[in-house]
């Protein structure tokens, strides 16, 4: 289905375990965008999640699916979609978590923003943003991450953790991700950082951070540790001017 009237855009939903939520997800994003090819890229969930994309793919054209041998980390499943979206053409591409955490109703916000951004980012830190059911552990987990991600990566945004946001694909062509150093969830701070190496514009769209329907979160000390210690190492590659773009356009870096 293609919309002559809408951008080429491509939402990516990268997967484990999450069959349940999968049923009830991609209707709700096609009610709020008709026009939107679904890519899921599955890590052999074992609750039958692949094999579920690639049964819906049969009924419609829109959805897509990238099966991977084993839970390689949510920064190369993320990577592994916006390469699809590089490799096809799509003017955009909006990343999501698929247990309703980003509710699709706030996704035509994030669209609307690209007009003026080349990333545009759900915010649940900037006014009319809310976090629900959350304990003081995980805003407090949150809070230093993104803190500790403005003061090393000299990012603007409020939220630099969260993985709700829109990117212009001819913008994401322009980095070098065999030089990504994040595999977890640094990912999402590493991302927006090699988007600000390339020149990108932000605007922060503000969403409320619903709980997750089913399963488990992911997200534990273990990743958040991690993190940090991603974001030490990429504030000394900012601080050495250390190469982000691919190599035909090393001389504008």
């Amino acid at each position: 289905m293609t919309d002559s009237a809408h951008p080429r855009l491509l939402v990516t939903l990268c997967t484990y375990n999450e069959r349940e939520n999968l049923e009830l997800l991609i209707p709700e994003i096609h009610k709020y965008l008709p026009y939107a090819a679904i890519l899921v890229i599955d890590d052999n969930s074992p609750d039958g999640t692949g094999e579920y994309a690639k049964e819906l793919r049969k009924a419609d054209s829109r959805i897509h699916s990238i099966h991977r041998t084993g839970k390689l980390g949510l920064g190369t499943a993320t990577i592994a979609g916006f390469q699809y979206a590089i490799e096809n053409h799509y003017e955009l591409v909006l990343n999501l978590d698929a247990d309703f955490s980003h509710p699709p109703r706030f996704m035509p916000d994030l669209v609307e923003a690209t007009k003026a951004a080349d990333v545009a980012i759900g915010s649940r830190y900037v006014p009319g943003g809310k976090i629900e059911g959350w304990g003081p552990k995980r805003y407090f987990m949150s809070g230093a991450i993104n803190w500790y991600a403005r003061l090393l990566l000299r990012l603007k945004s409020r939220d630099c953790s969260g993985s709700f946001r829109c990117y212009r694909v001819s913008k994401l062509a322009e980095i070098d991700f065999a030089l990504l150093r994040a595999k977890g969830y640094a990912f999402q701070e590493e991302i927006l950082y090699r988007c600000r190496r390339v020149g990108c514009t932000f605007r922060e769209v503000p969403f409320t951070f619903e709980e997750r329907r089913f399963g488990s979160s992911k997200i534990n000390m273990g990743e958040a540790f991690s993190a940090l210690g991603v974001m030490l190492v990429l504030g000394f590659d900012n601080c050495l001017g250390k190469r982000v773009r691919t190599l035909p356009s090393d001389s504008a870096e």
